[in-house]
């Protein structure tokens, strides 16, 4: 069987609606031996006949019957088809499951949302919380679509677009640093640093940075808290001090709960980035979302 052209099918529903062949030829703008010829060629596909006719009538078989809300439904389909390749019904609907950290995700990430939701009504935002390095594992497994990170990266099969600049700052509690000064490299030897990991992923910024002359820094004991919420809410303690980013401590140094360490060393600062894998043919959308995302800073 073969099916049935859509030019037909219009054909059809012209016909089944006005029960007279004239009255559709005129409808779809044909004659009316036209109009005749395409019933009969969609007949023969069907190998059904659809009408019923005598020199005074036309009706509808039960085949007719039972094909005509279909027809219409088929036609309002490749209608649809037709505007959105137009592009008049906007993007078609998508889902995307975003990895985020913790502390990054409920402070910028989340409260992002709404606005997301208002300027994309047609994607679906999902989040999943972890670490940088699972982040990345679940990017390649395709158990995640993107993640925000500053972590970096050299695997080939990923690719990133840039978000934000993030700056850092080595800070501790203003009474710690009155007790006990840090004011060049020597002084950290009477410090405890707070870091996230062994390799000093943090720390790493300050020492790399201008003028930090890291050879001479070596500190009393290193802590490792994981996670930057841990990490401030030690150093707000006055229990040691740490590099950490801008965004988040600004207040806290704006208001004198903490202070920033030999201030002259300038920390080599990173970029938040939008990962994702490098074979995935969705760049644009993920694009379009960091473009949405560059709008509003981190907090």
């Amino acid at each position: 069987m073969q099916l049935p052209s859509i030019d037909n099918l219009r054909c059809f529903v012209a016909a089944a609606e006005a029960l007279n062949f004239r009255a559709a030829a005129r409808r779809v703008a044909l004659t009316p031996a036209a109009l005749g010829q395409r019933i009969r060629q969609l007949e023969g596909d069907l190998g059904s006949p659809l009408f019923a006719r005598t020199t005074r009538q036309v009706t509808l078989t039960a085949a007719g019957l039972a094909m005509l809300p279909v027809a219409r439904r088929t036609l309002a389909a490749a209608s649809e088809c037709a505007r959105a390749a137009r592009g008049e019904l906007g993007p078609a609907p998508s889902e995307l499951v975003v990895g985020t950290r913790h502390e990054f995700g409920m402070s910028w990430l989340v409260p992002m949302l709404p606005r997301l939701a208002r300027r994309r009504p047609d994607l679906t935002v999902h989040l999943y919380f972890s670490y940088g390095a699972d982040l990345l594992l679940r990017i390649r497994t395709r158990e995640v679509d993107c993640a925000v990170l500053s972590t970096r990266f050299s695997d080939a099969a990923l690719d990133a677009v840039p978000l934000h600049r993030e700056d850092y700052a080595l800070v501790g509690a203003k009474g710690l640093l009155a007790k006990t000064p840090f004011t060049r490299p020597a002084h950290a030897e009477h410090h405890t640093l707070i870091d996230a990991a062994a390799e000093l992923p943090l720390f790493q910024y300050w020492r790399d940075g201008a003028g930090a002359r890291a050879a001479g820094v070596r500190f009393a004991r290193v802590l490792r808290m994981g996670t930057l919420a841990a990490i401030e809410h030690l150093v707000l303690q006055g229990d040691g001090v740490a590099v950490l980013p801008r965004y988040l401590i600004e207040k806290r140094i704006a208001s004198g709960a903490l202070a920033v360490i030999m201030p002259s060393v300038t920390p080599a600062h990173d970029f938040f980035r939008l990962v994702f894998r490098a074979d995935d043919g969705r760049r644009p959308d993920f694009e379009a979302l960091a473009a949405l995302m560059r709008e509003a800073p981190p907090r």
